[in-house]
């Protein structure tokens, strides 16, 4: 019967047919290949073991598994997994969330909570999510903190993918070719080339090529397509019975127009003052006029500046540019005049030695990688209206073909003033006020529209760029033993280094430019400096430097205390040490037109990246060093050979790290904490009806410290902590009713709350409920701010007048916000609020905004429901040929966008179905497959992101991929 455990197992979670498991099997079975074959045998324990024996809540996917379940990528791997969501993220990033536990931390100085492995390996800033998968002997994600045994830690657990190694003696290949909707074209193949009796090659690849999924009514194209590929050669060296060195080699490339984003919703805010309300994500593009760029060009702001009225792009309490522009009510259409581009690679290298030492065996592993990603698309997805532009720039070629009025018969114009405008006309309208509108591009370093860099178009342009280098490198060494009595060991240690040479995060738009311009002509001329803008012309939050230096030192011991019941207690010593240099620019300080690099400006030296040190500094340069002592302990109890019982507690850990400068500067932690959490688990795992049903019910509570959670301030991520408590159930089963039918079934249910009383501000509502207190959009950097206060409404209005601004006003009765709100500058605010003390009834002002208890509230991308069922039935012929139908049902319940939860923030619960048909050949030697992916074809959205208050608070959505259909043909030899 143990035996019979042993070999279901090679099925649990993959719900693939293997005729004969509804059969007793006998010694002479388990040489038959047809059984062997079919054990999934899982690495959980850094060690060799079926997947029913390990105790630990672990699911695997072997190759076939992944065919049959249509499971292509990380997307589509959550579907059927109990408790674990993914989703893309807003900066080329992506988050597995396993236990409520996921990648909250956004930020170059993050540790990922999932770790992802490839053979074992710890990956940095992989793209591995990216790829399709191909030629794998497994997939394993282990739920749960894996300090202990893994990588650098792993809080929530691990994704270890395993690729498929070469067979010695044996000449095999196998070749598929699918096509299917969106005129998609897919290629894989493989071929084992055996080089004698001790070395063996194989060599593995595919291609992709598919049409875009979403229809840009600009141009009627079709972008967020697909065009990429990898290929992967592995070389096996057994030069004798006790030695094995495997060498891998894998390479990845894409180069498309694939949509980082794939919608922005928003529930319009008519004041302007938000730009995007708080009760719901309607199919709506924000309030322009709550923008930076729209604040930074106004009438409202130059009129305080000084500067003529004339030269502003318009008013905030005018029409904005999105005011009459229609967003498609489809996830699957935009209209966008920036055609999206995505570039990503990467390379791995990796050596791995085993080496049996009579009854120990050695494991030595190194991986090397190499990563790239680098994507532009339009920041707001929307075409802005230009038609309130006409003054200004009527304006502006005015002041540059004749300078300044002097308002004097003679001279009529400043001698000389037109040179402060005519380089910006030139950049900006090169061919006048009526033709194309010229923006900075940011593809060469800070160098934009006024050094000659620039994307010219018939309306204003708006986009952004997200872009990485980063190289890695791991060592690891474990010993293990395989002693006949009842005590085992295993002792290892890693050691790894990573290194990210550029990270930066830009948005450029036209009204930025203007504005940096404008503002910085008018401070040059002032001050009798040359004609100058205010660099840098886009905004750029950009890393030149960041090293991690990590290493850990681990053991296990394993004791069977009876033949029945086995103890596992391991420790781990974990050391991280991190730098960054870092700076954020955004018209920060004069730069002459027509220079090079902004930062060889001869007024460079304004320039102050670290106000904390003496001097002025180009860059801000940080350093911090964790470390922690983490470990665990396991009873496992075989109750029966197919029944067992484990309880364990473990202790996790992932390093803290150093938040990014901010421009403006705001009151927000230098660096983040460690997390650091204390998981209890109980969980059984069982074989009933002789063989026919497999059933593994888990249950766990976990306490959690400062976990790590992003927000935007000043258009810039910055990560704070929070405690958290989480519990949750996950029941997994695999039944044989038949010879012929198999049926998956997994549920599970999942509580993670905020706990204790944690305060922050709620980006999408400064004004934290108050009716008493003014919401401020800040016309100075487009920052908000609330003021607070019985007489909050009169202060505000009674400064606004000296202003020559409106005083505040009521948002929309449907919006979820209870305060009033206005334009004004929050400096000026807390400055008189000082300067008042006690009148109006006391007022103070808060940035960014009131903040509010988030205690109970739940965790983000933690679906309280997820529940999935897959179907197959095998008809064999009498030919040696079979049909293999299959369904698969996958339901998520509702989640949220982030922390701060409410309408706005809820994720609908969604339903994924995928079914296909298979005929195989006999001896399986070849095959055809009619498949469909996602049959409703659900827009199922995954995650949010929510922008910060300078780009009107619109909220991104990431969501999983349409319907696809097609037909694949296969063959192997």
């Amino acid at each position: 019967m143990k035996v019979r455990a042993t070999l279901l197992a090679g099925i649990c979670a993959s719900a693939i047919s293997f005729p004969a498991f509804a059969q007793e099997a006998t010694d002479d079975d388990l040489e038959n290949p047809n059984f062997g074959q079919n054990v999934i045998v899982v690495t959980a324990q850094r060690q060799a073991q079926s997947l029913q024996e390990v105790p630990i809540a672990v699911s695997a996917f072997d190759a076939e598994a992944l065919e049959a379940q249509q499971i292509e990528n990380a997307s589509d791997l959550q579907l059927t997994l109990p408790n674990v969501s993914f989703t893309k993220s807003n900066f080329t990033a992506s988050s597995f969330t396993i236990r409520g536990i996921g990648d909250l931390c956004v930020g170059v100085t993050c540790d990922s909570a999932t770790a992802i492995h490839v053979n074992g390996s710890p990956l940095f800033g992989t793209r591995l999510f990216e790829t399709e998968y191909f030629d794998l002997e497994r997939v394993e994600v282990l739920r749960g903190p894996q300090g202990t045994l893994f990588g650098r830690n792993a809080t929530s657990g691990v994704v270890n993918v395993v690729t498929a190694k070469p067979e010695m003696g044996v000449f095999r290949g196998a070749a598929e070719f699918e096509y299917g909707n969106y005129n998609s074209i897919k290629a894989k193949g493989m071929v084992n080339v055996p080089l004698g009796d001790t070395l063996g090659v194989r060599v593995a690849g595919y291609y992709l090529n598919r049409d875009g999924f979403t229809e840009n009514l600009y141009d009627n194209s079709d972008i967020d397509g697909r065009d990429m590929y990898a290929v992967r050669g592995s070389l096996r060296f057994e030069p004798t019975e006790s030695t094995t060195i495997d060498l891998m080699g894998f390479y990845f490339r894409e180069n498309d127009d694939r949509l980082r984003i794939q919608k922005q919703t928003c529930q319009r805010d008519p004041t302007g003052v938000l730009g995007c309300l708080n009760n719901r994500r309607d199919f709506d593009s924000t309030n322009a006029n709550s923008t930076l760029a729209t604040v930074l060009t106004s009438v409202e702001l130059f009129r305080i500046q000084g500067i003529p009225e004339g030269l502003a792009l318009g008013s905030v309490y005018g029409p904005d540019g999105y005011a009459n522009f229609d967003e498609p009510n489809d996830v699957r259409t935009v209209n966008t005049a920036f055609t999206p581009e995505y570039f990503a690679d990467e390379l791995q290298l990796q050596a791995h030695i085993d080496q049996n030492i009579g009854a120990m065996n050695l494991s030595l592993t190194g991986i090397y990688q190499e990563t790239t990603v680098d994507s532009r698309q339009d920041y707001n997805l929307g075409i802005l209206d230009r038609t309130g532009y006409a003054t200004g720039l009527n304006t502006l070629a005015f002041l540059a073909a004749n300078g300044i009025p002097t308002g004097l018969p003679a001279p009529a114009f400043i001698p000389g003033s037109n040179a402060y405008f005519a380089p910006i006309a030139d950049a900006l309208i090169p061919n006048g006020p009526n033709g194309q509108l010229c923006t900075s591009d940011n593809d060469d370093g800070n160098r934009g529209v006024f050094e000659g860099n620039a994307i010219c178009s018939d309306v204003p342009l708006s986009f952004d760029r997200s872009n990485q280098d980063q190289t890695a490198w791991s060592a690891e060494a474990i010993l293990t033993s395989d002693f006949d009595g009842p005590f085992n060991f295993l002792v290892g240690g890693i050691y790894a280094e990573t290194e990210v040479s550029e990270n930066s995060y830009y948005v450029n738009s036209f009204g930025l430019d203007y504005a940096t311009a404008i503002l910085g002509t008018f401070s040059a001329f002032a001050n009798g400096l040359p004609p100058s803008y205010l660099a840098t012309s886009m905004y750029r939050n950009n890393t030149t430097d960041f090293k991690l230096e990590s290493f850990g030192v681990f053991a296990e011991v394993y004791f069977d205390i009876t033949d029945k019941l086995t103890f596992t207690g391991g420790l781990r010593y974990n050391d991280d040490t991190k730098s960054v240099a870092a700076r954020t620019t955004l018209a920060s300080f004069l730069n002459p037109f027509g220079g090079g690099d902004p930062f060889d400006s001869p007024f460079v030296g304004t320039f102050d990246a670290d106000a904390s040190v003496p001097g002025n500094q180009l860059l801000q340069e940080r350093d911090v060093s964790f470390n922690a002592i983490t470990g665990r302990a396991v009873l496992d109890y075989e109750i029966t050979p197919d029944n067992s019982l484990y309880v364990s507690y473990s202790r996790g850990y992932k390093s803290g790290g150093i938040n990014p400068p901010l421009s403006p500067i705001f009151a927000v932690p230098e660096s983040f904490d460690s997390e650091s959490i204390d998981a209890f688990e109980i969980g059984s795992k069982n074989v009933f009806l002789d063989g026919a049903a497999q059933v593994n019910l888990t249950g766990f509570y976990y306490k959690y410290k400062d976990l790590q959670l992003s927000r935007i301030v000043a258009r810039t991520s910055v990560n704070d902590t929070i405690d958290a408590n989480i519990w949750g159930v996950e029941l997994e089963t695999i039944l044989r009713p038949s010879y012929n039918w198999l049926v998956n079934m997994n549920l599970s249910y999942l509580n993670a709350e905020v706990a204790g009383d944690q305060f922050f501000s709620d980006p999408r509502d400064p004004g934290g409920g108050d009716p008493d207190a003014v919401i401020i959009k800040d016309i100075s950097n487009g920052a908000l701010c609330a003021v607070t206060g019985a007489g909050a409404n009169a202060f505000v209005a009674a400064v606004n007048s000296g202003l020559g601004l409106q005083g505040p006003g009521p948002f929309p009765g449907d919006g979820g916000i209870a305060s009033t709100g206005a334009f004004s500058i929050c400096s000026v605010l807390a400055d008189q609020a000082t300067a008042i003390g006690g009148l109006f009834g006391g007022v103070n002002v808060l940035s960014p905004g009131v903040e509010k208890n988030l205690r109970g509230n739940k965790l983000p991308q933690a679906p309280e429901y997820k529940a999935s069922i897959g179907v197959q039935y095998t008809a064999e012929f009498d030919n040696g040929m079979s049909l293999v139908p299959r369904f698969d049902l996958a339901f998520t319940g509702t989640q949220y966008g982030n922390v701060f939860n409410g309408a706005v923030n809820r994720i609908e619960p969604f339903v994924q179905a995928n079914a296909q048909i298979q005929l195989n050949g006999a001896n399986d030697r070849w095959f055809v497959r009619g498949f469909v992916q996602n049959i409703f074809d659900s827009d199922s959205v995954t995650g949010l992101y929510v922008t910060d208050a300078s780009s009107g608070n619109f909220t991104n959505i990431f969501t999983l991929d349409p319907r696809r259909y097609g037909i694949a043909v296969g063959a192997k030899f």
